[in-house]
């Protein structure tokens, strides 16, 4: 059984701290526990895992609190036009991301940083010792589960999603990833997300200072989570000025895939697991998510949104850049799309092994994905 708070008292130890500045986390945390309790069947390696992961998130939180009492310039770090790339996992959000994230005038979360946004080491300009940590957590996870590397590139130094720094607050969906816990997701759905985006400011902050530290000079950042298709509201509330990509795909291509994937992350930490209903309730989850998206749009939004097809951003990738930076104002420069055509082709889809999956094995079938997501469908894949 998972302890709130023994989770806390091993962050406490591990950090040699005294007690958390912001306590605000606790009742998130603790609901957190509850679920993973009362509904995940973990096995003793389920267990070692998210008390591993949520004593690591404390420890993260202490340690971000330790650098700014050190450094209180970190809070004058301003957030300012951040381009968010949004959509349905499996639409191409991530080489999109990672692709314009080549721009050496934006800025972008790397995978090592939204796992420890806190540096281990005081010379982190020069050496940063998050890097051979994320390294081999990420090595882990391959020989964990091999067919990650089929479903997600998985890389500890690539631009990755912020949905990591929103798991900091614990009330993002990323537990959810490891472990079946309907009744949980369902209370999180309807949680007030005002503290996850309010420390997800507070991280980008400490990040972008960090950055500046290292040299790096973009002055806008480029994130990217479907996880904001369900909070629009307190997206925009927290960044008021962001201008928001979102990507389409049929949901026949995307949602079984993603099923597969929530069932290889999920298998080695319970013995008990049912892949066609977790791959089920997430299917529900992003039908919601959509939904809310498209009604918060509909509410005087719209124009903040620049749509964006899969399948134009496979065939013409560079005239979807050249449309995503007049949407959002940016100067696209000559260097830029030969930073990034050079990432495209180094990245290649068929670099990585297929990815294998049944419709029938996730409880899908075409026509009953059609259905759910019919108006969708019709507003946004069929033209």
């Amino acid at each position: 059984m998972l302890n709130t708070d023994q989770l806390i008292n091993n962050a406490l130890t591990a950090t040699r701290s005294d007690r958390f500045t912001d306590q605000r986390f606790i009742e998130h945390l603790d609901s957190l526990v509850v679920g993973l309790n009362r509904e995940a069947r973990l096995n003793e390696i389920g267990i070692g895992f998210h008390t591993s992961r949520l004593t690591d998130l404390l420890a993260n939180r202490l340690r971000l609190e330790h650098w700014v009492a050190l450094h209180p310039d970190i809070l004058e770090e301003k957030i300012s036009r951040p381009v968010v790339v949004i959509g349905l996992p499996r639409t191409g959000t991530t080489m999109l991301h990672r692709s314009i994230a080549a721009d050496a005038l934006l800025l972008a979360p790397l995978w090592f940083e939204v796992r420890q946004p806190s540096p281990l080491n005081a010379d982190f300009e020069q050496q940063d010792d998050r890097i051979p940590v994320a390294q081999a957590e990420v090595q882990a996870m391959l020989e964990a589960s091999p067919e990650l590397a089929a479903i997600h590139p998985m890389d500890a130094i690539a631009p990755d999603e912020e949905i990591m720094l929103l798991e900091h607050a614990f009330m993002s969906t990323v537990p959810e990833c490891y472990a079946f816990m309907p009744d949980y997701g369902e209370q999180l759905y309807e949680k007030d997300q005002t503290d996850a985006y309010d420390y997800l400011y507070l991280q980008l902050q400490f990040l972008q200072w960090q950055k500046r530290k290292k040299g790096l000079t973009g002055e806008r950042w480029v994130l990217k989570t479907p996880h904001h298709l369900h909070y629009p509201e307190h997206l925009f509330e927290r960044f008021p000025d962001a201008v928001v990509i979102q990507t389409h795909r049929h949901p026949v291509e995307v949602i079984p895939s993603y099923g597969s994937m929530m069932a290889a992350l999920a298998s080695p930490f319970t013995n008990h697991l049912d892949p066609i209903a977790m791959a089920q309730h997430w299917a529900q989850k992003w039908r919601s998510g959509l939904a809310r998206t498209r009604a918060f749009r509909d509410s005087g939004f719209d124009d903040r949104y620049f749509d964006l097809w899969f399948k134009d951003s496979v065939s013409d990738p560079e005239k979807t850049i050249e449309g995503i930076y007049n949407f959002t104002g940016q100067t696209l420069t000559e260097v830029a799309m030969r930073e990034m055509a050079r990432w495209r082709e180094m990245n290649a889809r068929e670099d990585r092994p297929e990815h294998h999956y049944n419709l029938s094995d996730y409880g899908f079938t075409s026509v009953g994905i059609e259905r759910q997501f019919a108006d969708y469908i019709s507003r946004h894949v069929e033209k």
